[in-house]
């Protein structure tokens, strides 16, 4: 059994129809089977494929799901969603992409706004309210945490968020605060932050080059880059260590065929978590409720590392990405 005292490695996975899609005038049933099922001619890879690897790793996910389509096309949909993550022991936290208010039959709010962070603080505490609600009207345990589509949060949602009783926020990626992430928190931030009476869980982070940082995220990182920064937390006795991915991510950009590269990164990821006595998996129930006692560290540069990184997905972008067709 591992120490209690490993280093945390939430995988966080943020759930979503895609709005471009709906948008384009998709039907509901092939945004769903596009964007969570992510079904192709080769299988599907959207989230059962992941919580497959997860399990055969023993390993836990926390699926940040986002119920705003349930505006549009109803809250069967969600249920389809949230059922299958709870009864296979996964977490399911709130997120939301507030574009979808744009084509919703009836809105908990008049406003509409790309982001949580363009609406005042009545609107915010409503819509996240609401979004909460939904998630547990769907199968759902109460939530804990909040994660805000496109980043797109600001401190008024930190003080919706402590209104509403939610403990946790994983909105904060230092690579998004000049294209919608509003937080107050300083962009070196990598432990777990109180901002009020919220505690801030910044997405984890590695340096790539000289003043330049990348965000833990699987299309982000190549598999050596990944395992640097979560060696570099475990070995640093990091609290935790936020990983994001999305429910389509093991997908090509137009999500007609499997990336296996990004699928490869993926099961590398699980391994190493697995295979490394300094590491675990879990959800936010597993954390401390207070930030951390130091300010932290990030992996270092490596030159080499991102050469090959920069490579490896010029191949991948060929073989996966090229001759994209619209869905």
């Amino acid at each position: 059994m591992k120490d209690a005292r490993v280093t945390r490695a939430l995988i966080t996975v943020d759930t979503e129809l895609s709005a471009l899609l709906q948008q384009r005038g998709a039907r509901a049933a092939d945004n769903f089977a596009l964007s969570i099922t992510g079904r192709t001619s080769k299988g599907d890879f959207g989230i059962g494929w992941q919580m497959d690897q997860l399990e055969a790793h023993g390993l836990h996910g926390v699926y940040f799901v986002d119920p705003m389509p349930a505006l549009v096309h109803g809250e069967a949909l969600l249920a389809d969603i949230v059922q299958p993550i709870v009864e296979r022991g996964h977490d399911v936290q709130v997120h939301i992409h507030t574009e979808w208010l744009e084509w919703a039959k009836s809105a908990p709010v008049a406003a509409r706004g790309r982001n949580i962070g363009d609406f005042d603080l009545a609107d915010q505490i409503t819509l996240i309210g609401w979004a909460r609600d939904a998630l547990v009207r769907a199968g759902a345990p109460e939530p804990t945490a909040f994660r805000a589509g496109n980043y797109g949060a600001n401190d008024v949602t930190l003080a919706a968020l402590a209104k509403l009783g939610l403990i946790w926020d994983a909105s904060f990626n230092a690579c998004y605060t000049h294209m919608g992430c509003n937080i107050s928190a300083p962009t070196d931030t990598v432990n777990a932050l109180a901002l009020g009476k919220v505690i801030e869980l910044p997405v984890a982070l590695i340096n790539d080059r000289r003043g330049s940082v990348r965000p833990a995220q699987i299309c982000a990182l190549s598999a050596a880059e990944m395992r640097a920064g979560l060696r570099h937390a475990a070995a640093n006795a990091q609290p935790a260590f936020s990983i994001v991915t999305h429910s389509f991510e093991m997908l090509s950009r137009d999500r007609q065929r499997p990336n296996r590269m990004v699928m490869s990164r993926f099961k590398a990821m699980c391994r190493e978590i697995a295979d490394n006595p300094a590491l675990a998996s879990g959800g936010f129930a597993e954390l401390a409720p207070q930030p951390g006692p130091n300010p932290g560290t990030i992996a270092p540069p490596s030159t080499l590392r991102t050469i090959w990184r920069m490579g490896e997905q010029a191949i991948a972008t060929w073989v996966y990405e090229r001759q994209l067709r619209p869905v």
